[in-house]
């Protein structure tokens, strides 16, 4: 273990930790077990810098669709507008004054590398947007405002998901009631007697929105095939090492049970996918944390038999470890229980905010911890 001094990680450690999760790496996950802390944010910030800079990391897959990420790749390659515009639509995890500076320091580099630019691209595939409910609504209104009221009444409630998710909205005892998706699909019923066709697209990537979400599906699993592939397409269509941000329970390079699933069995993640195809070559990194007050809530210490619990033991105040070395692992590995706090987090139910992964080096190859953090700042 590596510790390292109190306050922020020393750039000297930040370096030796960049070298090491390059090492031999085409795909990078840098997961966080929760994306409400500046601290983490920054570290995994600070370290894809370095990732960059000495070992010629070309690109950064994030947890968006197409078009978001189309938009902030715009901005980091010299396009017009400012990086608060670049981000508004984009998932409301990513609407902070860290994604803002990680995004303008990207564009810094790429005027300074202009023929070897950072690109950026979202994971999932294109998703309803907010106009899409005003394309559907105008034609409505004027094809068959009969209609309009009816339409309205299922499309209203539903839209407000692209502010809020789902599933945080029952978390938070906001939801209306009725499935989305159940609401989406009955709109969709509703466009589908119209006497043209002008408006079905826009209308089946609002069913799609809500069918894929997390309240749809019931898991927070993702499609985590599809997202994989589209980053190992991104590799190959470079053939530069790709950093990919994303919360632990997607970047894990195992399968993993999260204590809030309905489902009490292993999930895919993304970073299995990436690991049974890249093998050594996609490293996983979870940046983790004991406590602290993440603005949505205060988050107590770990129970004691959490990894959490055990690294922090030491009372330092960051540390890192390479679980690939013998030693580290013979001491670390067998199963373990990994804190997550989501946007559903409830301290009441502190317990069950976790991760589950059957062997602790075959999930993460290296875990960063830091012991307090406080939040992240969010865009106007």
């Amino acid at each position: 273990m590596i510790a390292a001094p109190a306050g922020p990680v020393p750039p000297a450690v930040l370096d030796e930790l960049a070298d090491a999760i390059a090492t031999g790496a085409t795909i990078v996950g840098l997961g966080e077990s929760t994306r409400f802390a500046h601290e983490t944010f920054d570290v995994r910030d600070r370290v894809f810098r370095r990732l960059v800079r000495r070992h010629g990391f070309r690109a950064l897959a994030l947890q968006d669709d197409a078009s978001v990420g189309a938009r902030l790749d715009a901005y980091v390659t010299g396009g017009a507008g400012s990086v608060a515009s670049a981000l508004d639509g984009a998932w409301r995890p990513w609407r902070t004054a860290e994604t803002a500076a990680a995004l303008d320091w990207i564009r810094s580099f790429n005027q300074d590398h202009p023929h070897d630019p950072v690109r950026i691209f979202g994971v999932k595939p294109g998703q309803a947007r907010p106009a899409d409910y005003e394309a559907v609504l105008d034609h409505v209104r004027v094809a068959a405002p009969g209609r309009l009221v009816e339409l309205q009444a299922h499309l209203a409630p539903i839209r407000t998901a692209h502010q809020t998710d789902e599933h945080v909205q029952r978390a938070r005892g906001r939801h209306p009631g009725r499935p989305f998706a159940d609401h989406a699909r009955d709109a969709l019923a509703i466009v589908e007697r119209l006497p043209d066709d002008a408006v079905l697209a826009p209308m089946r990537r609002i069913v799609d929105f809500h069918e894929r979400s997390v309240a749809g599906r019931d898991s927070y699993a993702g499609d985590a095939r599809a997202w994989a592939e589209t980053i190992m397409t991104g590799q190959r269509r470079t053939g530069r090492p790709v950093a990919y941000w994303d919360g632990i329970a997607h970047t894990a390079a195992t399968p993993a049970t999260l204590g809030l699933a309905p489902v009490r069995d292993a999930q895919p993640t993304v970073g299995s996918v990436l690991r049974d195809h890249q093998g050594a070559g996609y490293v996983s990194v979870a940046i983790g944390f004991h406590h602290g007050d993440l603005g949505i809530a205060v988050v107590p210490a770990p129970a004691p038999d959490w990894l959490d619990a055990r690294l922090a033991a030491t009372g330092r105040p960051a540390a890192w470890l390479d679980l690939r070395a013998d030693d580290v692992r013979r001491r670390w590995d067998g199963p373990a229980t990994v804190r997550v706090v989501s946007g559903v987090y409830d301290p009441a139910r502190d317990a069950a905010e976790h991760l589950i992964v059957d062997r602790l080096s075959a999930a993460f190859d290296v875990l960063v911890h830091l012991r307090r953090v406080t939040p992240v700042r969010w865009l106007a």
